[in-house]
């Protein structure tokens, strides 16, 4: 019973479950994409400027790094004074005739004997091997090894290589006697090196470093500088890789609760639509893989990734709102792995903000060009006046940043392939599609308005008005337009079937009992959806199909079937559509307006008080028959639909003036009058 109560609570709760799950794998995927080497506190400022910050007081004892000017100068002056280590090879003369020996057998017209005085007296003073790494070694002392006792000279008490002019001698047959040790040499440096000072100072704990609003000069930036180095010296000290793993995820989790405390509050639909929220996912953790990628190779290229592709995509198939705190979210998160976390949260939120701004009204392509523009021009005018401002000149612009956020906006287009993919994959739909859904000229219109015209100059009607209608009491107008435009296509499939196709007084129903006729009416549902599907139209667009006659009867044939067999038991599932219900507000506008204009021309009188009657009578039986009850309109919504319907219907059924017409008495008795 236990186990059987689980399963239950499981499955009623698996929608919540599902988003849980979506935000806890995308908070533990995050951190393990940026490197875990990580460093110390890190300030931003720049020498020349104004520091911006609270008073920095060292948090402990910490040395004052040399310059690398003073640190070269030092190493220069412990080279010039360093000892050149030798030691003799006793085997270099033999070693040197025997090459000598060799050359001259086969070289006839060689003066042996000239050549071997040259080799003896050369290797009687001794032939010394020159340092590659040591240019100057003529000034240096070298010191002569014989086992552990040592004897100073100086390079000129040998000869060298420099010394000796045949080059044939010097490249072929002589051997260095005086061979350079280079072990030896390197201990006596690395001994040098490490008596070396590489601090000019200890700034003590507790000291103040630097006050706010004060001048960053070269000095102060040299002891700021010096205690980052000691803050990464103590963090790789310090570094538990899982420690710091745990808190990067905690922090993304704390991220998406305060995402999803947001589409709870505000935008609830949202929410309770597992594919809206994978596609959200998705999207930050695409943006997260390219911020890690470009900070593993190059972190000073971060600013080349287009995070700005978030809001645009979330923008496009959502709203504003959602867009700029979905934006908000993924910075927060990023700007805890990257470097300059300021600096990148500064950039990325103008940038971001000043892109969902341009995206606003987006109804066409060349939509992505603009946006692109904006976003170079907001990074390019951060980056030039944030220069201004901390160097107070402009010397220290680069215009290697310039191209980093020129290529930053190229590749922000990719949010167009992008939308098509994220449509296809998410079943979502962006208004570039219903703009292109709503010319008359697509396939499947141009098919209703050539086999059911009547049906065609209905659904036109529809379209209109509940275009109107959404734009006074809020919601996607474009949406329902199209929805109301598509809603009826399956009346092609048998158009003959439907009074607004008939003509000259046939009616095939005449044919059928009553229950066949209804089965026919409420097949035109189904022949929808299978024809939105062949026209590939979007899930959004098809909603309207399945439900703009929600679960009503048929009511003619219905009415027909009780009045004239009241002995016979109905079926009431005979002559009921499937449904299901409308579950926004646009479906169930689409729903209303499609009974109302559909029973306004069967009216004989079109004056305002039998338009009124009509409209309040079928807007008060989708009430009773609880087919509003799963869409979100207000009674207030109800009322002002009603008021605008009821002047929609009298503009449009307007009584005309009847025009007299002119008969051939009144002719002749205008022109007796003349």
């Amino acid at each position: 019973m236990q186990l059987k109560n689980i399963i239950f609570a499981t499955v009623k709760h698996l929608p919540l479950l599902t988003k849980v799950t979506l935000m806890l794998v995308t908070s533990a995927l995050i951190p393990l994409m940026f490197p875990s080497d990580g460093q110390g506190e890190h300030y931003d400022y720049a020498e020349g400027s104004i520091w911006r910050n609270d008073d920095l007081v060292a948090p402990f004892d910490f040395p004052v790094q040399k310059t690398s000017d003073e640190m070269e100068q030092e190493l220069a002056s412990a080279m010039a004074g360093l000892t050149l280590y030798y030691h003799y090879d006793p085997n270099a003369y033999g070693k040197a005739v025997e090459q000598l020996n060799a050359l001259t057998a086969t070289r006839a017209g060689m003066n042996a004997r000239q050549m071997r005085n040259t080799v003896d007296s050369i290797y009687s003073v001794g032939y010394l091997q020159m340092p590659d790494d040591m240019p100057d070694f003529e000034s240096h002392t070298l010191v002569l090894l014989d086992g552990n006792i040592g004897s100073e000279h100086s390079a000129s008490e040998f000869v060298t290589p420099m010394d000796v002019s045949n080059m044939l001698l010097r490249d072929s047959v002589l051997v260095p006697s005086i061979v350079y040790d280079v072990n030896r040499t390197k201990l006596e440096l690395d001994s040098r090196i490490s008596q070396l000072v590489t601090s000019a100072g200890v700034v003590k704990q507790g000291e103040r470093i630097i006050a706010k609003g004060e001048t960053v000069t070269t000095e102060r930036a040299r002891i700021i500088a010096s205690l980052e180095q000691a803050n990464d010296k103590l963090f790789r000290d310090n570094y538990h890789p899982w420690g710091r793993y745990l808190g990067q995820l905690m922090l993304c989790i704390i991220s998406f609760i305060a995402l999803y405390m947001f589409l709870k509050n505000t935008r609830h639909p949202i929410l309770e639509d597992n594919r809206k929220v994978t596609f959200v996912m998705v999207l930050v953790l695409l943006a997260s893989a390219a911020t890690a990628l470009v900070t593993s190779q190059r972190p000073e290229m971060v600013l080349l990734v287009p995070l700005c592709i978030v809001p645009i995509m979330v923008r496009v198939f959502f709203d504003m709102r959602v867009a700029l705190y979905v934006h908000i979210i993924t910075i927060v998160i990023l700007a805890n792995m990257v470097p300059n976390p300021f600096e990148f949260i500064f950039y990325q939120l103008i940038a971001g903000m000043m892109s969902i701004v341009t995206v606003r009204n987006f109804e066409s392509r060349s939509k992505f060009f603009l946006v692109s523009g904006v976003i170079f021009l907001s990074y390019a005018l951060i980056y030039t006046f944030g220069v201004l401002s901390q160097e107070s000149t402009l010397e220290g612009i680069t215009v290697e940043r310039y191209l980093v956020f020129f290529l930053n906006a190229l590749i922000t287009l990719l949010a167009y392939p992008l939308i098509y993919i994220f449509e296809r994959v998410f079943g979502l739909t962006t208004n570039l599609t219903l703009m292109e859904l709503s010319s008359t000229n697509t396939p499947a219109l141009r098919e209703l308005s050539r086999h059911a015209p009547g049906t065609f100059q209905h659904s036109m009607q529809v379209a209109n008005i509940c275009e109107d209608l959404i734009n006074e009491i809020g919601g996607n107008s474009l949406l329902a337009k199209v929805g109301a435009l598509y809603h009826d296509i399956g009346k092609v499939e048998s158009p003959l079937f439907f009074t607004e196709n008939q003509s000259g007084g046939y009616n095939p129903h005449d044919e059928l009992d009553y229950r066949e006729s209804a089965a026919i009416i409420i097949q035109h549902v189904h022949s929808g959806l299978e024809l939105a599907k062949k026209y590939h139209l979007p899930v959004s667009v098809q909603d309207f199909i399945r439900t703009h006659h929600g679960t009503t009867m048929t009511g003619y044939f219905y009415a027909k079937q009780r009045n004239e067999h009241p002995d016979e038991p109905i079926n009431s599932a005979d002559f009921q559509y499937p449904g299901p219900t409308p579950f926004s507000r646009e479906t169930a506008v689409v729903m209303i307006v499609d009974s109302v204009e559909a029973a306004c021309k069967s009216l004989p009188n079109h004056d305002s008080e039998a338009i009124n009657q009509l409209v309040d009578r079928i807007v008060d039986s989708k009430i009773s028959q609880n087919q509003l009850q799963n869409c979100d309109l207000t009674f207030g919504d109800i009322t002002r639909l009603k008021t605008m319907l009821k002047a929609k219907m009298l503009s449009i059924y307007h009584a005309r003036i009847s025009y007299p017409v002119v008969t051939q008495e009144s002719r002749a008795a205008k022109q007796a009058t003349k």
